[in-house]
């Protein structure tokens, strides 16, 4: 069955631009909600309980449709939490992005400056609560959103980076000002992580 992993850093660890309450509870109630959903879901799909996270995403249409929207919402929660955790970290460990990745994203977006305009604008033009994702498919880079807990990888595309705009994920100190969380996102973004994610989606070609 799916648990919990603790994190790599302290709830604290990303002030001032996450805080540390807003950390504990997205991580020990929001995220393990999703887990424990998910594990009640598989109880009546136990060929499901076999299989990884990502490949149970990758295959929703396999499961049972009585558990399909349940494997769905929590199976994505725990998916994009898991992986959103790995990519943001203390600011004093951010780093920049690998030569590699500063020139991927230069030739999709035209310039980082462009990449982060088209990213912001993914992130405030999402109606409602869902994720921001910079996925790796088979025409490249892209900015994709999706609705809810639903996962890129559902779509059939690697993730490299994202963002969780759920508003759980800032409203303690951000409230409704949802453009600053997206700025504020930056300075924690672990580029190390998110470009060795890169990597691997183009060694797997």
């Amino acid at each position: 069955m799916h648990t919990l992993l603790p994190l790599n850093y302290a709830y604290d660890a990303l002030e001032p631009h996450i805080d540390a309450r807003t950390m504990e509870l997205h991580h020990t109630k929001h995220h393990q909600a999703y887990i424990d959903k998910l594990n009640a879901a598989l109880e009546k799909y136990p060929e499901g309980a076999a299989l990884s996270i990502e490949e149970l995403l990758r295959n929703l249409k396999v499961a049972p449709e009585e558990v399909r929207t349940a494997v769905r919402n929590h199976g994505g929660g725990h998916a994009n939490h898991s992986f959103f955790w790995t990519i943001i970290g203390p600011a004093s460990t951010s780093g920049t992005p690998s030569v590699a990745l500063v020139a991927a994203l230069n030739s999709s977006f035209g310039s980082m400056e462009k990449f982060w305009e088209a990213w912001q604008s993914k992130a405030l033009g999402l109606f409602g609560s869902g994720w921001v994702w910079l996925v790796k498919g088979g025409d490249g880079l892209s900015i994709i959103t999706t609705a809810n807990q639903d996962s890129s990888i559902s779509e059939g595309k690697t993730p490299i980076l994202a963002l969780d705009v759920w508003e759980h994920a800032y409203y303690l100190s951000y409230q409704n000002r949802r453009a600053d969380y997206v700025t504020a996102f930056k300075n924690v973004i672990q580029w190390d992580e998110v470009s060795r994610r890169f990597d691997l989606s183009m060694n797997s070609r």
